[in-house]
């Protein structure tokens, strides 16, 4: 990971945007893992990957955000200028115009099915925008719209680990349903990272989505993770039905769910914010598979 802090993000303004340069810059409360982000002035963003693995969403997001944006009824981020790479921060990276808004909570709606409906009708927008010529799933999104089996060994190998906490038998039924089918429609556009940390709130409805660094076209599966993360049982429900795929695209769904939630848990310290948020979707979606007897 490059070490990445408000003064480097300053020398960078400083040095290829000058006309900026008494803007205040300050990390935002919540920045991500992939990219950090700053605060600059009231009505810009400064967003740097924190590793070259993250630096092709720059091109991306410059390329494709403007292309969605008149299609989509909901704020998304708005490119405003491009930053070179240099010795000191050997990236690209990018200013965007900022989005006011919360990261949603459980708290912070004021209806979770009323969320899981707004959620439903962004995502069917963005599918529903001419994909020839998008970005096809890959090492550039971690194959989020791809094959969900270039996961297999990965969540196989950890699933024989949880034999004390968990029933691999029934670990091992749930992702194998995942991987009997493949997608064989039209690609579709993705997100790529439908999670609390890139939806807004505002007045306790959904007010906008953010990096699209992980977007493409492919499968739309892996969008319907928040069915499992964050949805209980009726809003989970009202959420897929308004998605309208077929069963076997929630199972695919289901299987993105887990393999998530299985690395999180595995890969982060027991007792750990993050590991506790692994193990809770791993509850959740176990829970749900036995409820529909699926």
């Amino acid at each position: 990971m490059i070490e990445i802090t408000t003064e480097l993000v300053r020398r960078l303004i400083h040095s290829q945007f000058p006309q900026w340069k008494d803007l205040t810059i300050k990390p935002v409360e919540k920045s991500g893992h992939d990219n950090r982000t700053y605060r600059l002035g009231n009505d810009m963003t400064v967003r740097l990957p924190s590793h070259e693995r993250y630096a092709s969403a720059v091109e991306k997001e410059l390329t494709w955000l403007p292309v969605f944006k008149s299609q989509l009824s909901l704020p998304i981020p708005a490119p405003v200028a491009k930053g070179e790479p240099t010795e000191e921060y050997p990236l690209p990276w990018s200013i965007n115009r900022w989005i006011e808004g919360e990261t949603v909570t459980h708290a912070n709606i004021r209806d979770v099915n009323e969320f899981a409906e707004d959620l439903a009708a962004f995502l069917k927008e963005l599918e529903a925008i001419d994909a020839r010529g998008g970005v096809p799933a890959g090492t550039q999104n971690f194959y989020r719209g791809g094959n969900l089996a270039v996961y297999d060994n990965e969540t196989r190998s950890i699933i024989v680990t949880l034999s004390d906490d968990y029933d691999q038998a029934l670990l091992t039924e749930i992702w194998e349903l995942s991987l009997t089918t493949k997608y064989q429609s039209a690609p579709m556009w993705l997100h790529g990272d439908v999670a609390v940390g890139n939806l807004l709130v505002k007045d306790g409805r959904l007010c906008g989505v953010i990096d699209f660094g992980t977007m493409g076209v492919g499968d739309p599966s892996s969008d319907l993770v928040m069915a499992w993360n964050f949805f209980d049982d009726d809003s989970r429900q009202l959420f897929l039905n308004r998605m309208n795929f077929d069963e076997n695209t929630v199972h695919r769904a289901r299987g993105w769910a887990l393999w998530k939630a299985l690395i999180t848990f595995a890969w982060n310290e027991h007792g750990s914010e993050a590991s506790n948020w692994g193990k809770h979707v791993m509850d959740v979606i176990i829970r749900d598979y036995k409820k529909h007897g699926l």
